[in-house]
């Protein structure tokens, strides 16, 4: 079932002291992609000041300002409305020799080996082998979700933005972003290309018409098995039409959705909201 989502995305910056000046770059534009049309986005800044854009090595659209005069705090808003459709069926996959052929010629490459995020102990790559043994790739991508699912419950507050997927796995719990680092590190160790996806989930899968809900963003990966296929570790779900993609790359440090530096003394930390409202 389609549906068209209006999201408002603010994060508002408090410094300690006035920054002297500051250079920022966000990632907070949904994609284009078949199953979802970004039919109006927009980022305004204040203090107000002249915005560019770009589109990343990734494909993902970033969204760059400069402030040089001091400033007591700053907020970013970035609004879009978005039109979202159902997945279709899962593609036929390729076997896994056919796989790993494709993957040798080809940027599947970049997703496959890991990185400093996606990380983890041999012991857990054989643990996932495991659960993936005689499974064809969908069925492996499926059991392997289920592995760290079933590992690492989702409870907020309990990891921070450095925490390492090995750490996840040890106190059993952690947010999406952990739960998504993992499971990456497990299908690229099974031999599954695996990649980071940060975006939007609407919390109310039977939203009423026009009335704001409150959310936040969310993270989820995508791995190939003839076609890039998006799942939802975290909710133990295919990515469908509640999720907005923004932002695809290696891990977390591909998508950051907002990173920046600025003069002035330390501290600030950032307040997040998400806001969305399903209007068709």
């Amino acid at each position: 079932m389609a549906r068209r989502l209006s999201i408002r995305h603010t994060t508002r910056v408090s410094y300690a002291q006035p920054a002297s000046s500051s250079h920022n770059e966000v990632r907070m534009t949904p994609l284009t992609l078949p199953g979802q049309t970004t039919l109006d986005a927009r980022v305004t800044v204040s203090p107000a000041t002249s915005v560019w854009s770009y589109w990343d090595y990734w494909g993902t659209q970033v969204t760059g300002f400069d402030l040089m005069d001091p400033h007591e705090d700053l907020t970013i808003t970035a609004s879009s409305l978005v039109e979202t459709s159902a997945p279709g069926p899962l593609p036929t996959a390729p076997t896994w020799g056919e796989l790993s052929e494709r993957a040798a010629g080809s940027r599947l490459l970049e997703f496959i080996g890991p990185t400093e995020r996606t990380t983890v102990p041999k012991k857990l790559v054989r643990k996932a082998r495991g659960a993936a043994a005689g499974l064809a790739p969908h069925e492996a991508a499926a059991a392997v979700s289920e592995l760290v699912a079933d590992r690492v419950a989702y409870l907020p507050g309990t990891t921070g933005v450095n925490t390492s997927p090995a750490q996840a796995w040890a106190q059993r719990a952690g947010v999406c972003q952990d739960i998504t680092h993992l499971t990456i590190a497990l299908l690229r160790g099974v031999g599954l290309p695996t990649r980071y996806v940060s975006g939007y989930l609407h919390p109310e899968r039977e939203a009423e018409l026009h009335r704001p809900v409150a959310g936040q963003s969310h993270a989820w990966i995508e791995y190939w098995a003839g076609e890039w296929c998006g799942y939802d570790p975290t909710n133990r779900v295919r990515a469908d039409e509640s999720h907005v993609v923004v932002a695809r790359g290696r891990d977390y440090d591909d998508v950051t959705p907002h990173k920046g530096v600025y003069r002035g003394v330390p501290g600030g930390a950032p307040e997040v909201t998400v806001e969305f409202t399903r209007v068709a």
